[in-house]
């Protein structure tokens, strides 16, 4: 078996900040000896935004617009799995930014920890490529509030 070969391509993903997969992204090829593979950078994004989304202690990925948005796009059943993901992908190397709203009361550090340990898993083993880095920013802690409870048990008649 030929070890493949990846043809240079340097591109800061805005994709996933667009939400469209292929809007600004560069393929990345990698050829062998029986054909070439290309990955758009789109692909990277989600599969780090799967990977994010997967950690216990996250309860969402983007800022408030991007919360939004998604918000709208999962009432029509069209999530975006790499909302809150940037890539910079490289001739072989991918460099990742994660913007995430944790849980409270995880320990943060530990979030972020586990957020770019299988970020990294993610793409190493499915793309293929090194990650040079992940940058992890928490935007917000997401609090159960005691109203979300209310709202669930009907309320009690003050007068009879």
């Amino acid at each position: 078996m030929t070890n493949p070969t990846i043809t240079p391509t340097t591109t800061s993903s805005k994709a996933a900040a667009s939400g469209t997969p292929n809007a600004g992204s560069t393929p990345t090829n990698i050829q062998t000896a029986n054909g070439k593979t290309v990955i758009n950078d789109g692909v990277v994004a989600k599969v780090a935004g799967i990977a994010a989304r997967d950690v216990i202690g996250v309860h969402a990925l983007g800022g408030g617009a991007a919360r939004a948005l998604g918000a709208i796009r999962s009432a029509m059943n069209n999530a975006d799995l790499s909302q809150g993901i940037t890539v910079e992908v490289g001739e072989t190397q991918v460099a990742v930014d994660v913007i995430i709203v944790a849980e409270y009361p995880v320990p943060l550090q530990k979030v972020a920890d586990d957020v770019r340990a299988s970020v990294i898993t993610a793409i190493e083993t499915l793309i293929g490529m090194e990650v040079t880095e992940v940058n992890v920013t928490i935007i917000d802690v997401f609090i159960p509030s005691d109203d979300a409870e209310a709202d669930e048990q009907p309320a009690e008649a003050r007068v009879l």
